[in-house]
């Protein structure tokens, strides 16, 4: 069995980081952190595990790998067992080592809470472990720069003010050549809901907006997008420990929303956005529950459909598979509701094995795609059960609602020559819908 310091990679965030430890900080911050921001359910989870490595079989790594120090089991003995036994006293390079373990080679994708016997959520404690990270100031170069973008624009693309506002102008003047009349209202105040994207679609996926538009006008839809900052639902500082910067963007998330007056927000086809505005940031707040109801786009596009609201002329023919992302699978059940729609638009579908809750993670979410180029390697070759996977279909067209299973998915595809495309559902209702051309 190797141990995470055989394969060591180097990051400049992490090494900069490092240097400027000593035994004695790295104690006085791991013991603050314990008595200040951990409580009852990482004392359980000390006390209760037994070390029974029953979830091994559930970590993406380990079954590609095949190697025990892979394991969820042995991440946390490498980690946060390693630091407890020590009373955080330990030199600069365990925690380069804890680091890279918590940061790459963990998506906190929560699967092997589905094989533990005893329910310990390992993908928590890992978390732990980078709150303790980023509290030392050893984090990946890549995901800092992007926690520092959080920080200063209030958005993940370092996107302008002003750039804001211009992309959806441009998006709203593709489309109506298309639609004539439609709109993308920006600012309007009492909507039925506000839309939210996560940075990369102005910056570089335009046309999901354009195709949201598309869809929300065909239903004939009251809805809004916020002119001003507090409209990406994204939040890499949730991934990297930086939970004061990930509060600070979701209260400008909620705070924009009831500026608005909506009823609700609506989030585009992200899982790892939809986990830091639904489940994380407003715990960390102190809210009791979300000041503004929150929905995903596979739950609302479900409720489109079974309102008769979308309306298609024909269904996609391609035979097709699902790929469950997990924070909204695992993380909020909407395993249901993602096969209804995904039936409704295609007529042949084919079901991985496993699938919904006990799906593979695409390897990239948990902030391990935005670690960077030194990593991209490990995260790849770390999925390679989830190209079997794949490849066990016999499809051609793999439907995943989540913009980092997009990435981790396309990246596997390419590696492992799957002949692959990956859709959104957002993509098919376009394709599919009925447009004014056709009327």
């Amino acid at each position: 069995m190797s141990t995470i310091a055989d394969r060591l990679i180097e990051d400049e965030g992490l090494r900069r980081g490092v240097s400027r430890l000593t035994p004695e900080k790295i104690e006085k911050v791991f013991k603050e952190l314990i008595a200040g921001e951990c409580g009852a359910r990482l004392k359980t989870y000390v006390e209760s595990c037994v070390r029974c490595g029953m979830c091994a079989k559930a970590c993406h790594y380990y079954m590609s790998h095949k190697d025990p120090s892979y394991t969820p089991v042995a991440k946390v003995s490498q980690t946060m067992w390693r630091l407890l036994a020590a009373g955080g006293r330990v030199e600069p390079q365990v925690i380069y080592e804890c680091a890279q373990v918590a940061y790459t080679e963990c998506n906190l994708c929560r699967r092997c809470i589905h094989y533990c016997p005893l329910g310990i959520d390992t993908g928590y404690i890992i978390s732990v472990v980078r709150r303790l990270c980023h509290k030392l100031g050893v984090t990946p170069q890549y995901i800092q720069d992007t926690a520092h973008s959080h920080s200063a624009v209030l958005n993940q693309m370092w996107v302008k003010d002003d750039e804001w506002p211009d992309t959806l102008q441009w998006q709203e003047e593709e489309a109506r050549e298309e639609f004539p009349g439609l709109r993308i209202p920006l600012d309007v105040e009492g909507a039925d809901f506000m839309y939210s994207v996560i940075a990369p679609e102005p910056k570089f996926r335009t046309q999901l907006i354009y195709q949201a538009a598309a869809i929300f006008n065909a239903a004939g839809l009251n809805w809004t997008m916020p002119a001003t900052p507090g409209w990406d639902n994204s939040n890499m500082a949730m991934f990297t420990g930086d939970s004061e910067i990930m509060s600070r963007v979701e209260r400008a998330h909620y705070e924009t929303a009831q500026r608005l007056r909506v009823k609700r927000i609506v989030m585009g086809e992200c899982g790892h956005a939809f986990r830091a505005v639904y489940d994380v940031a407003n715990r960390w707040l102190g809210w009791k529950w979300h000041p503004v109801p929150v929905v995903h786009s596979v739950e609302f596009f479900w409720e489109l459909i079974q309102q008769g609201r979308i309306k298609i002329t024909h269904k996609y023919a391609d035979p097709v598979t699902i790929h469950d992302p997990c924070n909204i699978i695992r993380g909020r059940g909407l395993m249901d509701k993602l096969r209804e729609v995904t039936h409704f638009l295609c007529e042949n579908v084919v079901e991985m094995s496993p699938n919904r809750e006990h799906n593979y993670c695409c390897c990239a979410g948990g902030g391990v795609i935005n670690c960077g180029p030194p990593f991209k390697n490990v995260r790849i070759v770390g999925n390679s059960i989830k190209a079997e996977q794949l490849r066990a279909t016999g499809v051609h067209t793999l439907v995943a609602p989540c913009h980092n299973c997009h990435g981790g998915l396309e990246d596997i595809i390419s590696k492992f020559g799957l002949g692959m495309h990956t859709k959104f559902l957002g993509d098919l209702i376009y394709e599919l819908m009925e447009k004014p051309e056709a009327e």
